[in-house]
């Protein structure tokens, strides 16, 4: 392998973050002197949770060390997500095909090409049992990435956890459920945004009545940081969906202290340490003072924010995929010192496919060395007070409110959405950054600088159409050996139930248990909600 020569120190005409923030040559109390450090930084477990939303930090519990894992069929992520078991970590997460994302079953006419290839085929509650089979749902957290059909896949898990004999208020896990950041980044839907937050808001009353342990909602800035934006923006789109929800649930008629301590958030790790650190210490302490200012929650638990962090898969590339071991790591100490309740690592190899079950070893053998190699976890925030980090995370808090304030304007997130107001912020900051690489004022390690002339091949996992003609079997097999009548009945039930003020989740438990699929499901609702079509930008 040949590379370019380092040519010797770099120069600059100005120093910026990855987001371009410019940041001063040295950082001093006179930087903080407008910070009171009893009243904005406090103490880890007090509000406002700056340093951390436990006394102990990670000496009391480290965090959930949680592989995002799904490929092909239900058989397959089944014996990834034993393997994963066996080797340390600590709970499940689900990554779902497209066609399931997008709510089309495995033998839809869409969704060929596309069966199993970015995570795992789920088209009815038949898979769902494989998925998970030998797998205790009472004892193992389970986080599923699905925003769209979200209500329907939950349904689907609880079936299964029915069957096991597990008790509802002993399943605990998380589901992401976050539509908003649908509409402004990822842009997997099927109906409009209103009618998409009544699903949602079902989610969050069924739960805080009959699931009193699920986190209902993974509120996410991952996939906002994954379109472009920079870190502000993730911070304060992902916030302000976060108090749409709220507001929502509230006017559903629910106490905000019943359901806001099963809230949760999902935040990116990108290759600025110190901009990621005072994002998610920021966050704590923006959450802090909206749900105790803006909606007059009264329950500590109601103020903490808790977190789940990725690594950033934009940062990886496929020009020297090793390095990509290095950004993760660095990544992942970030959400470390950041004080995140749950992390996963990307794998090496995410750039080119999904992970093969070596590179996903190495991923999660990377935060097993910095829980109990690197002494991180020794003492609780031990960046607090640093000058810079400080400044850092105060400009973070303000530029925020900021943001909030012009959301609040437009009459919230919906109606900033309908203007497609995060999205053109998030296209202007992708466009800057891109800018900045082609001129070379920011550097991407074997990209745009120290390039390989050659390397040498690196094995992937293929994954052929073989999924897609077992999931069409399966669900031959399946039509033909269900009670087609209790199906009928079960999705006219469900379609009188979405006209009406009847919350979803109990009518669909009764589809997956009839073994209605997903697109039957997402089908019958589709008359009553309307397809969404986003507007040009």
């Amino acid at each position: 392998m040949v590379t370019k020569p380092i040519s010797g120190p770099r120069e600059a005409e100005r120093f910026t973050t990855t987001s371009l923030t410019p940041v001063h040559r040295l950082y001093t109390p006179a930087d903080i002197v407008d910070i009171d450090p009893e009243q904005e930084i406090g103490l880890p477990g007090e509000f406002p949770f700056t340093r951390g939303i436990h006394a102990t930090g990670y000496r009391g519990k480290l965090w959930t060390m949680r592989q995002f894992a799904g490929f092909g069929s239900a058989f397959d992520s089944n014996k990834r997500f034993k393997y994963l078991l066996e080797h340390g970590q600590t709970g499940l997460s689900v990554a779902f095909d497209l066609p399931t994302l997008m709510g089309y079953d495995s033998d839809h006419p869409v969704s060929e090409g596309e069966v199993g290839k970015c995570g795992v085929a789920i088209s009815s509650l038949a898979d769902m049992e494989v998925l998970f089979d030998g797998i205790p749902l009472e004892q193992v957290t389970t986080s599923m990435t699905i925003n769209c059909p979200a209500s329907v896949i939950f349904a689907m898990y609880l079936a299964v956890a029915e069957k096991q004999g597990a008790v509802r208020s002993r399943i605990s896990g998380t589901l992401q459920n976050d539509i908003l950041k649908e509409y402004i980044a990822q842009k997997e839907w099927i109906y409009p945004p209103r009618e998409s937050m009544r699903l949602v808001t079902d989610v969050i009353v069924f739960c805080t009545r009959e699931v009193p342990r699920w986190n209902t909602i993974s509120i996410s800035g991952y996939h906002i940081r994954e379109a472009g934006s920079t870190a502000l923006q993730e911070l304060a789109f992902t916030l302000r969906d976060g108090i749409e929800y709220v507001q929502w649930a509230v006017q559903a008629g629910l106490d905000v202290d019943a359901f806001a301590p099963r809230l949760s958030f999902f935040f990116n790790a990108h290759n600025d340490f110190f901009e990621e650190i005072a994002k998610y210490r920021a966050a704590r302490r923006i959450w802090a003072k909206v749900m105790r200012d803006r909606f007059g929650a009264k329950d500590p638990r109601s103020w903490m924010l808790r977190f789940h962090t990725q690594t950033a898969g934009c940062s990886l590339t496929a020009q020297q995929p090793y390095n990509n071991v290095v950004r993760t790591a660095i990544q992942a100490l970030a959400g470390v010192l950041g004080g995140t309740q749950s992390l996963h690592t990307n794998s090496l190899d995410e750039a080119l496919a999904l992970p093969t079950e070596e590179a996903a070893t190495i991923a999660l053998r990377t935060q097993q060395i910095l829980a109990m190699e690197s002494g991180v976890t020794n003492t609780v925030d031990p960046l607090g007070g640093s000058y810079f980090v400080e400044r850092m995370t105060s400009d973070m808090e303000r530029g925020c409110f900021d943001y909030f304030e012009k959301i609040d304007a437009m009459g919230g997130m919906i109606g900033a959405i309908e203007h497609g107001y995060p999205q053109r912020e998030i296209q202007d900051s992708a466009y800057h950054y891109q800018c900045a690489i082609e001129r070379g004022e920011k550097v991407i390690v074997g990209v745009n600088e120290f390039v390989a002339e050659s390397s040498a091949p690196l094995p992937i996992l293929h994954i052929d159409d073989s999924v897609a003609q077992l999931q069409s079997e399966r669900l031959r097999s399946l039509r033909a050996s269900r009670n087609q009548a209790a199906v009928d009945r079960s999705l006219t039930s469900l379609q009188a139930g979405a006209r009406s003020n009847e919350n979803t989740m109990p009518l669909l438990l009764d589809c997956v248990r009839a073994y209605a699929t997903l697109g039957e499901i997402c089908d019958a609702l589709r008359p009553v909600f309307g397809e969404y079509q986003e507007s040009a930008i």
